[in-house]
């Protein structure tokens, strides 16, 4: 996993630091430095998913697709692009930022085509670059080919050294790269390399749509990690990360697309091919269900938004506290806080009120910004709370600093108790598979004790929800998921000193062209 390097407290121009008359240059130099250490940190952090969107068949391919990607925005903000195919060439667009930012009638109007292919960015293996922004396109033996990559090759590096080592040339410092030229690579016999021998190459976490000239086809890896699914807008059809990108274009769902099923969407509609037949273990990424998926998409026919009431649910039934009310930190704690009181009988209040303004802060792309996310995103009312005994629901504590600074908050406002109720278990492990958690030495829970982060949080009690409570709230076996930054058990094999920026790292293993000329003028001198 990635390692997340934080600037030192010292470097920092501290909240509340008091400023004199040169308020006005201070803020500036303030602002350059904050800067400079924004550089230096974006090396190193780690970062996250990605949202996967395509439209087969309809006039309005690509703006159905920005539609589709606005609805996705929270699976990725640093970069988005579309790219679409009138049959017999692509267009395409791509920029930094966010869907609404990078779009407009005009650009979406010169994106013709009844064949559209999107994605939204959180870089998992790559940085935060206008060269790794997706879908990514390639002219081949094979037509011309794009794709769209939501998760991460756990396999990246090493299937990039065979690659190049048989002459690949690479745009990008993204894996996704790598499944392009595999399909590109004829076999040993000579003949085009099939997608499905290319999938069964790869390893790790993948949802992928790919678009070629004249078909859209949807790609699962045989654990399931990352959800894709399928829907239909007359006589269209559509793929999607999460159904509540569909309902925002009024298409049909239809099915989830299965773990190691590839579905081929062309003139004769859609076929399926399982590329894995005989693997049996499932591993979907749980802290989709306490986390990151929309509360309003159903994934594996389970409705996000009721799983996660129902964990707020199993909370009060582990916990019970005797409390005044109960106080979700918005958004991602509603649905918990909501299911706490529900069971308990605790009154239920919107305390916390949010800045909408503000992006996620746990998918920030800096700790430097995710500070001052947490000071800016979310204002409390101070009377809600006030000489009451308080209990804050929220989803996840990874790093703390989010929760520490509520719980402050709640302090400094009159709250005479403060108990914190986190509706997952404590994050132990590092994901490779492609969610944010950065190296077991940054995550709090792995390093410090319950009653040691009680203490840092300045909470009057502690408590998560257990893995079996987490797992009955989905109403899902737990043999159909994966847990592994909870338990440690980790699916798919992987090399723990590999990262995100491992390939990026890999430049300059070898003498550069002058280097290597030196040398050889060297060696006939000798001889």
């Amino acid at each position: 996993m990635v390692e997340l390097d934080r600037p030192r407290d010292a470097e920092l121009i501290k909240p509340g630091a008091q400023v004199g008359a040169c308020t006005g240059r201070i803020f500036v130099v303030g602002l350059i430095r904050l800067a400079t250490l924004e550089s230096e940190r974006m090396k190193y952090y780690p970062k996250h998913y990605c949202g996967v969107f395509g439209v087969y068949g309809h006039p309005n391919a690509a703006e159905l697709t920005y539609y589709g990607l606005y609805a996705l925005q929270h699976r990725g903000q640093e970069s988005a692009g579309i790219v679409t195919s009138d049959g017999k060439q692509f267009h395409a667009h791509r920029g930094m930022g966010l869907v609404s930012q990078i779009f407009n009638g005009q650009i979406l109007h010169e994106l013709t085509g009844q064949i559209a292919l999107g994605h939204t960015r959180y870089s998992t293996t790559g940085s935060s670059h206008l060269r790794n922004a997706q879908p990514l396109t390639v002219d081949c033996a094979r037509g011309q080919i794009a794709i769209a990559h939501n998760g991460n090759l756990t396999n990246a590096a090493s299937l990039r050294e065979e690659l190049e080592g048989r002459g690949s040339i690479f745009q990008t410092t993204v894996d996704s790269e790598i499944i392009l030229h595999l399909m590109a690579q004829p076999d040993e016999n000579g003949s085009r390399s099939s997608l499905v021998r290319t999938v069964r190459r790869i390893e790790g976490a993948y949802s992928l749509a790919i678009m070629t000239e004249k078909e859209l086809i949807g790609v699962r890896d045989p654990h399931g990690f990352r959800p894709l699914c399928i829907g239909r807008l007359g006589e269209a059809w559509v793929l999607a990360s999460e159904t509540c990108a569909l309902d925002l274009i009024h298409a049909k769902f239809v099915r989830d697309v299965a773990p190691g099923e590839i579905v081929v969407i062309g003139q004769n509609g859609l076929s399926s091919i399982q590329a894995f037949p005989d693997h049996q273990r499932r591993a979907f990424c749980i802290f989709e269900y306490v986390y990151f998926a929309r509360p309003d998409s159903t994934i594996a026919g389970r409705n996000v938004y009721k799983a996660r009431v129902e964990m707020g649910r199993e909370l009060a039934r582990e916990f019970p506290i005797a409390a005044d009310v109960v106080v979700p930190v918005p958004d991602s704690g509603n649905c918990a806080a909501l299911g706490y009181s529900l069971e308990s009988g605790i009154a239920f209040e919107m305390a916390f009120v949010r800045n909408h303004y503000v992006g996620r802060s746990f998918l920030q792309p800096s700790q430097l910004i995710r500070d001052f996310d947490v000071r800016v995103k979310l204002n409390l009312i101070t009377e809600l709370v006030k000489g009451k005994r308080v209990i804050v629901v929220d989803d996840s504590i990874v790093r703390g600093t989010t929760s520490k600074a509520r719980v402050n908050n709640l302090k400094e406002a009159g709250a005479k108790e403060v108990h914190v109720m986190v509706s997952c278990p404590p994050h132990m492990n590092p994901c490779v598979y492609g969610i944010d958690f950065p190296d077991r030495n940054k995550l709090m829970a792995a390093n410090h004790s319950l009653e040691e982060i009680r203490r840092y949080l300045n909470a009057d009690s502690l408590h998560y929800l257990s893995q079996e409570g987490m797992v009955r709230a989905t109403g899902l076996p737990a043999s159909s998921f994966c847990m592994a930054c909870y338990d440690g058990r980790y699916p798919v094999a992987f090399d723990p000193g590999t990262n995100k920026h491992t390939i990026e790292r890999r430049n300059g293993r070898l003498p550069g062209l002058a280097e290597a000329l030196a040398s050889e003028k060297a060696q006939i001198t000798l001889l």
